[in-house]
C-alpha cells in the first residue's frame, strides 16, 4: 500500500530538487531517467559504491547506454585505490545541483546511500577530519563485527545508531573517534532551507523485491562480476582486505577467488547479503516521515507534476 509524508510548502520555482530513493533492485534508475527526459532534468548519483571506477557489474551501475539518455553525475569519478564519504559528496553534489538549476534544469537525485542522500536533504556538515591511511590498511583487515566491537569501547552513543554492517561507515567513525575522541553530535537536522526537496521512496512488496534481487544478481554474474573482482586485485592492485572492504557481492567473491569459500555457496552468500542490504536501507529510510512511498510510475509523475505544478 502506497503511503505518502507531509505536504510540501511553496518556494520559488527555481530551487525544486527530486530525490528518488529506496532498497537495491526498486528500479530507482529506471524512474530518475524516466523522469529526467519528461522534466528537463539532469541526474545525480547518490550511491557509495558507483562513485568508484572500474566496479561496474559488481554496483549494478548503469549501462552507459543508458548513462547517454541523460545527463549523470557522481559516477565513475575515483579510484577505488581512495576513499569518498558522506562530506565530500554533498561538497560536490551542492555544486552540481547549483549549476543545473542556474542552468534552468531539473536536479534528480537518484540513490540508495540514505546517509548521503540525509546530508544533503538537511544540508548536514560533517565533521573535518583527515583521512588516516595507515589506520584505515590496518582495520580495513577486521570483519565488521571486530569493527563494530571497536566502535562501541570507543563511542557507544555512535555505535547504536551506525549500520553495523558497513566496514565503510565503521572505519570512517573509528577514524574520527582517534582524532576526536568521539563522532560528535550533528547538530543542524533542519531541512536545507536553499531547496525543496520532494523525496519519492520506491517500495515494492517484499516478495516482488527478492525476486528482482535474485534476478538482477543472475545477471551480472552472467556479465562477469567474479572476472570483475579479479581484475580489481590482479590488475588494479587492491588488497583483498580492501575489496572486502566494499561489502555484498565483492566481499563473498573476494572470499571465493582465496578459496575460503566454495563456488556453490557464492550465489547464497550473495544474495542473502543483498537482501539484508535492502532491508538495513528501507529501516534507515523509513526513519524520514517526509519520503513519499509509491511503486507505480503514473503515481510518481503525477507526484512530481504536482511538485512542480506543471
Amino acid at each position: 500500500m502506497e503511503s505518502r509524508g507531509p505536504s510540501i510548502g511553496k518556494v520559488e520555482k527555481n530551487n525544486k530538487i527530486i530525490v528518488v530513493l529506496g532498497p537495491t533492485s526498486s528500479g530507482k534508475s529506471s524512474v530518475a531517467i524516466k523522469l529526467a527526459q519528461k522534466f528537463n532534468g539532469e541526474i545525480i548519483s547518490a550511491d557509495s559504491r558507483q562513485i568508484y571506477r572500474e566496479m561496474d557489474i559488481g554496483t549494478g551501475k548503469i549501462t552507459k547506454e543508458e548513462q547517454a539518455l541523460t545527463k549523470h553525475y557522481m559516477l565513475d569519478i575515483i579510484s577505488p585505490k581512495n576513499n569518498f564519504n558522506a562530506a565530500r559528496f554533498k561538497e560536490k553534489a551542492d555544486k552540481i545541483i547549483f549549476d543545473i538549476l542556474k542552468r534552468g534544469k531539473l536536479p534528480i537525485v537518484c540513490g540508495g546511500t540514505g546517509f548521503w542522500i540525509k546530508a544533503l536533504v538537511d544540508d548536514i556538515i560533517y565533521p573535518e577530519v583527515k583521512p588516516d591511511f595507515e589506520l584505515r590498511e590496518e582495520l580495513e583487515k577486521k570483519s565488521a563485527d571486530e569493527l563494530f566491537a571497536i566502535l562501541k569501547k570507543s563511542d557507544l552513543a555512535r555505535a547504536k545508531n551506525i549500520d553495523a554492517k558497513n566496514p565503510v561507515r565503521l572505519i570512517r567513525a573509528i577514524e574520527i573517534c582517534q582524532t576526536l575522541g568521539r563522532v560528535p553530535a550533528i547538530n543542524n537536522q533542519l531541512p536545507n532551507s536553499k531547496y525543496n526537496f520532494l523525496q519519492i521512496g520506491l517500495k515494492l512488496p517484499k516478495n516482488k523485491l527478492h525476486n528482482n534481487i535474485k534476478l538482477r544478481l543472475k545477471q551480472r554474474f552472467a556479465e562477469g562480476m567474479i572476472l570483475e573482482v579479479e581484475k580489481l586485485h590482479k590488475i588494479k592492485k587492491l588488497s583483498w582486505a580492501k575489496i572486502e572492504s566494499f561489502g555484498l557481492g565483492y566481499l563473498w567473491i573476494a572470499k571465493y577467488l582465496q578459496k575460503k569459500l566454495p563456488q556453490k555457496e557464492l550465489f547464497d552468500k550473495v544474495y542473502l547479503a543483498e537482501k539484508k542490504y535492502a532491508k538495513r536501507q528501507m529501516t534507515w529510510f523509513q526513519k524520514d516521515k517526509r519520503i513519499i512511498w509509491l511503486e507505480r510510475y503514473n503515481n510518481i509523475n503525477a507526484e512530481v507534476k504536482e511538485f512542480l505544478k506543471l
